[in-house]
């Protein structure tokens, strides 16, 4: 399903690649642009992620955690345990979607705040795997191979060749990065689901009004804690292919700040932090933007610490976007209702007024 805001995003994106192209022409090199493909498919499965959150009205702020955690679990299975990589791959997929588990009981039965919930399984899974590996770096030992789980998580085809032959183009071309290949299977299944299941249409609703959601008979717990379900086990396949593609952890740091790019991603795609609106397309075009903008800084010899202030500075951005978007819509409606003779939707301060005191604004 496209939106307007992905039309916009895209022509953003065409925009600022223009420039960055025309700037620094190493930008369209077939390393450089498989470089950033490869970082758009990891840091985009991990946005997908952290969107199912967002979209009813939480968060996830372990994200990065996660990451680190599981990355570590994931190696030392395979590296040091001899346990078959499908097998590995499967426990920690499973203990990614136990913790999405974990977190949507505390969110949705127990009643806590997503904020405080997740920020507590940060720190508690950091200090995890900071205390599991003995705040050592974990890696694969000298000449350890695993050819088949490398090539699927790391490794890179053309699969434009036969489309070059036939043009005539016998050269190399765009080795394209598997991990892009797995986001792209990912869009396509979030995208089922959340735009043509009944399940997207239940965590819509109740992104847009958990009580009304609830009244009109959604089991609202059960469905938000599916949702931190399909977070923790998106940002597991997430954490297994930054892992594979580092090949060694440091806990301490591996993953750092993770969740930021994901929350910013997601914002930026069009998903409200109130809950309730976003489209899973917007989230990957979110994460292209992320990614050339931070391709930008490089190829412009800018400190890389300035990274964190551009995350910083796109998130406000988007923020404040998503303000003025809902004000346009509201004001839109109310003209629209005008001009048909029904009563105009209230100004979100007034609808905030009568549903904490019964009264409205005068």
């Amino acid at each position: 399903m496209i939106f307007k805001k992905d039309i916009g995003l895209l022509v953003l994106i065409v925009v600022i690649g223009t420039i960055v192209a025309v700037i620094n022409p190493r930008f369209l090199l077939p390393a450089n642009l498989s470089n950033t493909a490869n970082q758009i498919g990891m840091f985009g499965i991990v946005a997908i992620a952290q969107a199912f959150v967002i979209l009813v009205g939480g968060i996830e702020l372990s994200a990065g955690a996660v990451v680190a955690l599981l990355g570590v679990l994931f190696i030392d299975l395979i590296a040091n345990q001899d346990v078959h990589w499908g097998v590995a791959l499967a426990l920690v997929g499973g203990a990614g979607m136990l913790m999405g588990l974990l977190h949507g009981t505390l969110v949705a039965k127990v009643g806590l705040q997503p904020f405080v919930v997740t920020l507590c399984a940060l720190l508690i899974y950091r200090g995890a795997a900071r205390y599991y590996t003995e705040d050592a770096t974990v890696g694969f030992g000298f000449g350890a191979s695993f050819p088949t789980l490398e090539w699927l998580m790391a490794g890179r085809s053309e699969i434009f060749a036969p489309l070059a032959r036939l043009f005539g183009h016998e050269g190399p071309t765009i080795a394209v990065p598997h991990t892009l290949i797995a986001l792209a299977v990912v869009t396509v299944v979030a995208g089922v689901v959340l735009h043509h299941s009944v399940l997207g249409r239940y965590l819509f609703a109740i992104g847009k009004n958990e009580e009304a959601a609830r009244y009109s008979g959604i089991a609202t717990v059960r469905t938000t804690v599916a949702a931190y379900v399909i977070c923790g086990g998106l940002t597991a396949l997430g954490a297994v292919l930054f892992a594979m593609y580092t090949r060694s952890i440091s806990p301490a740091v591996h993953g750092n700040f993770y969740e930021l790019y994901a929350i910013a991603a997601a914002v930026l795609g069009g998903f409200s932090l109130r809950g309730g609106e976003g489209s899973v397309l917007g989230v990957v075009l979110g994460t292209v933007l992320l990614q050339v903008l931070q391709n930008l800084v490089n190829l412009l010899g800018i400190p890389s610490s300035l990274n964190f202030a551009v995350m910083g500075s796109v998130i406000l951005l988007g923020v404040l976007a998503d303000r003025q978007f809902a004000e346009y819509r509201r004001r839109s409606l109310a003209r629209r209702s005008r001009a048909e003779g029904a009563p105009a939707a209230p100004s979100p301060a007034a609808a905030a007024s009568t549903e904490r005191t019964g009264e409205a604004l005068p």
